[in-house]
């Protein structure tokens, strides 16, 4: 069963974590039923054999009146997903984003891919699950758009200095789970598990069974990145914070930053840090999983979920 755990881990990480290695050259979601356990990735039960898998923009403002959005990312989500994401990009001075790639390399173009092991799986999942892949949908070149992560050459030299690399983390990982309480997410049943291999809404299950496993999120996550932190997820997060002050020392005052929701807790706690308060949280609906007529319909038994509060 920890196994089982720690391989969902691994697939939520490919999900919500960018690759390290990449090549170089605002509607409202309401919902009958949501866990409440993040504050930037949710999935909510429509209790109809359905549900959404939402990702959160948290809007901060500090004493001077700059404000910054965490843009809480899944690098596999729907077409429309990514097409209103884009809408809103454009409304910022700068959008600052994520992605590991060589010191002085372009943005990337849409359908550029590397050899990492995340891209591998998210690129799997994209086709599995039926959906978009993130760096197809969203064009990094456009004008506003900032780097705002490590490059490759100080991520390799950081985690080979730390002795940190995917095994390590994923050992992390198995002692975190083997030490945890009673998950809130619900066990994934064989039930589900046939449903998704032979139904010919099988895309439609497999996001099902990963959506609801998000409801534990940054426990199944905490792993990773360890009590004193990690070069995947904390230093990254300190250079983006990093990226964020040169951009507000240069006069910007609507700055998003475009990051994998696992990056954003850590974010958060270093913004507040310069004086910047949440005033306003607003859902989009990264993965529509609602039943159609004539779907299969697998009833699973939840834990408890709260309503996050808007």
């Amino acid at each position: 069963m920890i196994l089982a755990r720690n391989a969902l881990a691994l697939v939520l990480a490919g999900l919500i974590l960018a690759d390290a290695r990449l090549a170089p050259a605002a509607e409202r979601a309401g919902g009958a039923e949501a866990a409440a356990s993040s504050r930037f990735l949710r999935f909510v039960d429509d209790n109809e054999g359905g549900g959404t898998l939402q990702t959160a923009i948290v809007t901060y403002e500090n004493a001077d009146g700059v404000r910054v959005d965490l843009i809480s990312a899944v690098h596999v989500g729907e077409t429309r997903y990514y097409r209103d994401l884009a809408r809103t990009f454009a409304t910022y001075d700068v959008l600052l984003y994520e992605m590991i790639k060589p010191r002085g390399a372009p943005a990337p173009v849409p359908g550029m891919r590397s050899g990492g092991a995340i891209t591998a799986l998210q690129t799997t999942l994209k086709t599995l699950l039926e959906l978009d892949y993130q760096l197809d949908a969203i064009d990094y070149r456009a004008p506003n758009f900032v780097h705002a992560d490590l490059d490759a050459e100080t991520f390799e030299r950081m985690q080979a200095e730390r002795g940190e690399n995917i095994f390590i983390l994923m050992l992390r990982q198995m002692l975190a789970e083997m030490s945890r309480p009673q998950p809130q997410a619900p066990e994934v049943t064989l039930a589900e598990l046939m449903v998704a291999l032979t139904s010919p809404d099988r895309a439609r299950h497999f996001k099902l069974i990963l959506a609801r496993q998000f409801q534990d999120l940054e426990e199944k996550l905490a792993g990773f990145d360890g009590p004193n932190g990690s070069v995947l997820v904390t230093e990254r997060n300190r250079k983006a914070v990093q990226v964020l002050k040169q951009q507000i020392a240069a006069g910007h005052r609507n700055i998003g930053i475009f990051y994998g929701a696992a990056h954003m807790k850590g974010i958060e706690e270093m913004i507040a840090e310069l004086g910047f308060k949440p005033t306003r949280t607003e859902w989009r609906v990264a993965w529509d999983m609602t039943a159609k007529e004539g779907d299969i319909i697998v009833k699973v038994k939840r834990a408890p979920a709260t309503r996050p509060a808007e």
